[in-house]
């Protein structure tokens, strides 16, 4: 009579134990993805918008754009500050090229639409975008709209007056 091999009730037991262990350590680790590429978005995000401020910048002072006046990126006008940052964009200059363009919502709405490229996320002043813009002082602070619960790190403020893009 031959021997029978395989495995024991005992050992099949064992093992699934094991694996459901293992499931039950990894899964939340797994989940956790989405969250992370959510960060990830918003990090590149503030990237090619540091980026495109500080290109906008070498544009009006290879042009020696005056404070108001405005440079063409595209067909786009960005107007820039004494600092040469981009504050809004339009059509044309400011009216005053010695006045300061005052820093908005719309304003922040305008240069975001203006010096980042088609397929960058969606940015208003209300809900129903990736990001909702407001104006304080001299900041442009965008925040993301999809995220379950807002980080710090789901803030991009631009400083108008140094140029500097930060997630706060």
């Amino acid at each position: 009579m031959k021997r029978q091999s395989g495995f024991t009730i005992i050992e099949l037991v064992v093992v699934i134990a094991l694996l459901g262990i293992l499931a039950a350590v990894a899964l939340p680790r797994f989940i956790d993805v989405t969250d992370d590429a959510h960060r990830a978005s918003v990090q590149g995000t503030a990237g090619a918008l540091a980026s495109a401020v500080s290109l906008v910048k070498a544009q009006a002072i290879v042009e020696n754009t005056t404070q108001g006046n405005s440079v063409q990126v595209d067909s786009n006008h960005i107007v820039v500050n004494s600092a040469k940052y981009p504050v809004t964009s339009g059509t044309s200059a400011v009216t005053s090229a010695t006045a300061s363009p005052a820093v908005s919502a719309a304003g922040c709405v305008a240069v975001w639409d203006a010096v980042l490229q088609a397929g960058a996320p969606s940015v208003a002043t209300a809900a129903g975008s990736d990001f909702i813009v407001t104006a304080a002082s001299d900041d442009c602070v965008y925040t993301y709209n999809n995220s379950t619960a807002i980080t710090d790190s789901d803030v991009i403020t631009y400083d108008t007056a140094t140029g500097e893009v930060t997630l706060d």
